[in-house]
Order: structure tokens, then sequence, then C-alpha cells
């Protein structure tokens, strides 16, 4: 099939600035990678060379792979596989248990650090940490907090950051049932205020339910290890322990006001986001072994602690003969090619990367989770005169995404037969689970039979610097927010500047039929797209993803905050394992500004 859109000798613009200063290889100020080529076959040689068998075969088969963004790598491992840095392959990590100490706390913040110098982003749950105003009686102090013990991360990110290191990303998550909930919700209203963090909220099914009957909400801390037993006593599974802990509880709350207060620092500020924390949970192939309570920072790999992001994207828009045209179509046998090459080239991530923590390699090679998602999809959908949204878009969709899913199950499948299971795997357990036991029987036949190599396998991410070296086609699963904008990059300084960007499809329509030529239908764009279309399009993905999906639905700023409301819990029934809405405010601004470019001009 002839391939949808320029080679990579044409790169340019903000794709080459973007290779330039994130995935090109240099010692000290020399570059090694002298052209993208280069980069891609240093990658490829990388990966290969933990193959038993042929490896200059697999760095062939891997470098067809990765010419021309059929398949784009996580950033880790384009900017470190083969290179001489001390960094991890990994994007992202969900961090250990906050011990409730001070010792305890410093610890996880050193720990933290060295995982974001290193260049992983890392995700918490803060839970552990006592409440403001509780009493530590072991040193007869008062607790400050969560919060603000979230302001020392958040620094430390920044001077990281100022070191020339790569961006630091960092969630941190609390549960709903949390004494300092309220004080967490309202964290990020305060312009500048911990802005190297992403927020979730743990919201569970009883919190849910409670909201649903107007209830009283009791808000909890688990009794120290000779704490009196004193008022109202109840048992609640905490982090860090896998059985019901006593927690004491603190006071009550209405849920419904909770929930209230929730969504109007959302609606305000655009944060906290929402994680349904029973459904990753009663979800996870894994559920016999682990409990999870946090996410990576974009949310899409829900992680136990000392977890890692393993991830990659099949770039759509490659994989679209006759764009445009009256015969388009998706190579689906092409797509189901790559993925099985894309699964074994992720796994092989685990046996050359370096890890921060010895820790965080043990609990990654014990799952040896991946994330093959996808990207470009609406700008594969436009080529192929598909509107987002619309029911053909979803079909397209579950098609595109049961292919993937099926494939790369199938293709670990063939890699345990070859290399073994991967150490936590329990066949029984695993074929009982809830994602798994919605599988082919063609599958699950070949886990009982022979096993499976990666205990997850699917996962979109938001793929917005990846997407841009691919031409800046539209990231992960969101549709096109703007044919021509003014973006904010960061460059290899740490600073951020402001370029100009137009959609992938678009710069290619034009290309094709000329700047005078009429938009098809299909050209949409996100604000265009009905809030349920944009749920209803995650909804139908999450069905072939057993990790998690980052997705932002965006609305307008005028939006009413009832329907806001309203978009969360038609999230929740839809069985989403999480939701984020982004309204424009002035506190976060936006990442992606609109600009009136000529169309003849957003080409070049």
């Amino acid at each position: 099939m002839k391939e949808a859109g320029p080679p990579d000798s044409l790169l340019m613009g903000v794709p080459y600035q973007i290779w330039d200063t994130k995935y090109r290889y240099r010692v000290g100020s020399v570059p090694r990678d002298q052209t993208l080529d280069e980069s891609w076959r240093r990658i490829a040689g990388a990966l290969a060379s933990v193959e038993q068998d042929r490896p200059d075969v697999w760095a062939a088969r891997f470098y067809g792979l990765l010419k021309n963004f059929r398949f784009l790598p996580g950033g880790r491992i384009q900017a470190g596989a083969g290179t001489a840095q001390h960094v991890t392959l990994f994007n992202c990590f969900v961090m250990g248990n906050i011990e409730d100490s001070l010792d305890g706390i410093f610890d996880a913040l050193k720990e933290g650090a060295l995982t974001m110098q290193q260049g992983g982003g890392v995700g918490y749950d803060f839970s552990t940490l006592r409440p403001h105003g509780a009493l530590a009686r072991r040193v007869g102090m008062v607790a400050s907090g969560p919060v603000s013990f979230m302001k020392i991360w958040d620094s430390t990110c920044a001077t990281i950051l100022s070191t020339g290191a790569r961006r630091g990303a960092m969630m941190a998550t609390l549960r709903c049932d949390h004494p300092d909930i309220e004080a967490f919700i309202d964290a990020k209203r305060e312009a500048g205020s911990l802005r190297n963090f992403n927020l979730s909220v743990q919201v569970t099914d009883d919190f849910m339910a409670a909201v649903r009957q107007d209830a009283e909400w009791p808000l909890v801390f688990p009794l120290g290890a000779h704490e009196p037993v004193a008022g109202e006593v109840v048992a609640r599974v905490w982090p860090g322990a896998s059985q019901p802990r006593p927690c004491k509880v603190l006071r009550r709350v209405r849920a419904r006001a909770l929930w209230h207060q929730m969504m109007r620092a959302a609606y305000d500020s655009a944060e906290p986001g929402v994680v349904f924390i029973d459904r990753v949970n009663r979800s996870n192939n894994l559920y016999y072994c682990e409990r999870i309570t946090a996410t990576n920072p974009c949310g899409e790999v829900p992680l136990p602690p000392y977890g890692a992001c393993d991830l990659g994207s099949i770039n759509l828009t490659r994989f679209v003969s006759d764009p445009f045209g009256a015969h388009a179509a998706l190579d689906m046998a092409g797509i189901r090619e790559s993925v099985a090459l894309a699964v074994r080239l992720l796994d092989n991530v685990y046996d050359i990367s370096r890890f921060p923590l010895e820790k965080q390699r043990r609990v990654a090679h014990a799952s040896r989770r991946i994330g093959l998602g996808i990207t470009g999809l609406a700008d594969a959908l436009i080529m192929l005169g598909i509107r987002y949204g619309s029911q053909r878009s979803l079909t397209a969709a579950h098609e595109i995404m049961a292919a993937i899913c099926h494939g790369a199950y199938r293709a670990s499948i063939e890699l345990a037969r070859e290399r073994g299971v991967f150490p936590s795997f329990d066949a029984e357990p695993y074929l009982a689970g809830a994602f798994v036991a919605c599988l082919p029987q063609d599958i699950r036949d070949g886990i009982r039979r022979h096993g499976i190599r990666n205990s997850h396998v699917t996962a979109i991410a938001p793929t917005g610097t990846i997407s841009l070296l691919a031409g800046n086609i539209s990231s992960g699963l969101e549709p096109v927010f703007a044919f021509a904008g003014q973006r904010r990059v960061r460059n290899a300084a740490g600073q951020t500047e402001t370029v100009t960007v137009s959609d992938y499809a678009y710069q290619y329509y034009r290309r094709m039929r000329g700047a005078d030529a009429p938009l098809t239908d299909a050209f949409v764009r996100a604000t265009e797209i009905e809030p349920r279309e944009h749920l209803a399009m995650q909804s139908t993905l999450q069905a072939h993803v057993d990790n998690a999906i980052s997705k932002t639905i965006n609305i307008p700023e005028n939006y009413p905050f009832d329907a806001f409301v309203d978009l969360y819990w038609q999230a929740y029934q839809a069985g989403l394992k999480g939701c984020t809405v982004f309204r424009p405010n002035p506190i976060t601004g936006q990442v992606l500004q609109p600009v009136n470019v000529a169309e003849k001009d957003c080409c070049s």
C-alpha cells in the first residue's frame, strides 16, 4: 500500500524542531543522529539487541515499523534507546505508598526525584498521609495534611525541570473519603498553584450511590497502631493494606455537596479529574494480586505501587489508502501485522531499559505490562470521509481497536510460547478476570494452553509530542482541535515558545486538492462535536482497552454547569474508568489556540 503522507526525509518545521530538541541523540552538544532515519535505526537496533535469534533481521523489521511513522514508540523509548544516557525508557511510573511519617514522606520524595531525573513521570496516591490538624502522637505535633506536602513535590519537580531535564509530569490522587478531600479539590483554584501536578479524585461506587441518594458521606482515616478506639469506626481497604483496616470517622458531609464542590472546581479550573477507582480494580487483569489507587500522569495506565508505563501507538493515518477519494479504505491487514511487531518491540523494552529504582524493575517485570494504542484517529477518519462522532465513526473505531486488542493478545500469547509468561501469571484467576472473560474464545484457549507474556496490552495515551513529530497528526483518540493554531512547545532549554501548527489531514488535503477546494463534511473540530459524541467514542474504544484511555472532552466556556455535571454521570453510567472535561478558563488557559491563518498558508 502506498504510504499516506510525506516520507521521513521531508521532516521540517515543527516536526524537525521536536525531533531535534527531544529525540535526537547528542553527546554533550554533538549530534550523533544526523537524520531522523538514523534515529529510527538506533532505536530499532537497540530493541533488537535482546533477540536470541538473528537480531539483525529483527532490527530490519523494527526499522520498517518505525520509518514513515507507522508506529510511534513512547517518547522515552525514542529519546533513550541505543544511547549511553542514564535514562529510563518507561514514560511514567506510579510510585510506592507514602509512609505517614516525616522519614517516609521524604523517602518517597527522593524516589520521585530520582525517577523524574531519569525522564519518568510519576503518579502518587496521597491518601496515606493523615489529614490537616490531626495529632501525630509519637512526636506530639499537628499534621499539615497531604496538600501541604504536595507543594514540596511541586517545587521539586520545578527544580528538576530548571536543570534542563525532561519536563516532569506528576499525578496526585486522593480518596473521596479522605478528610482533606475538600482542600484537595480546590488545590488548583489559585493560579500558579501545583502547576506540575494533575489531580484526580478516587471516586468509589459507594460515593456515587450516596450522591444519587443525597446521603451523608463519612470522611475517615485509619487508626494508628496504638491509637485507642474512640467514637465511630468503620472498616476500609486503605492503600498499603490488602485487608480492611479500622478507620475513625472524623466528620460527615453531604455526598451531593461534596460532588458539587468537585464539579464546580473542575468547571472553574479544569481540575480535579475523576477516576472511578472501583471500576478500575474490578476490570484489572491482575485483580487477584494487586490493588490500584493511582494512575500515570495522564491517566491512561492505572498502576500498582512502583508500576511502569511501556507505551506505543499505531499511527492510523499511515494505513489509509486512497485518502479523501471515493475508494478510501483502511488497511486492516497492515494494522494487524504492525500490531504483532509492535507488541514484540514493546516487550523488548523491558530487557534493555534502566530503572531509576530496583523496586520499579521488580514490579514492572512481574507483569510486563505494555500499552499499545492508537494515534491519528481523527485525521484517519477525515481521510476516510467519516465525520468524528457519527455512528460510522464509532463503527470504524470499534473495528480498529478490536483488531488491535485481539491482535495484541494473540501476539503476546505467541511471545509466551517463545519466551515464557509474565511472572505474576496465574491462569485460572487471570482467565476469570472481567476483561479477559470477554475476549474471543481462541484467545482464551491460547492463554489457557500457553499463558501470556504481558498482563495488559492496550492503552490510549495522549501522544501530544510524538504526534507533532509525525506531522501534527491528531493526538490519540482526540478529534482535531483546530486546523491551524498556535501551540506552546518546550524547547531543549526547557523554555516554552509559541509556534504555528496546522493539522496533518488538513495539510494533506490542501496538497492534494488545492488551496481553494471546499472542505468535506468530515472536517470537523472538537468544539463542533457534541459532548455525548466524545463520550460515545471513549466508551466504544474502552471496550477494547485493558488499561485505560486519556481523553479530554472539550466544551465551550458558556456551557451550562448542570450539563457539565451530567457529563460525569454519563461517563460513570457508560462504564468509563475516568472522565476529564475541559472548559476554557482563566486559570489554566489552553495549550492550543485557534488562529485565523489563511487556508492557503497553513501548509507552508
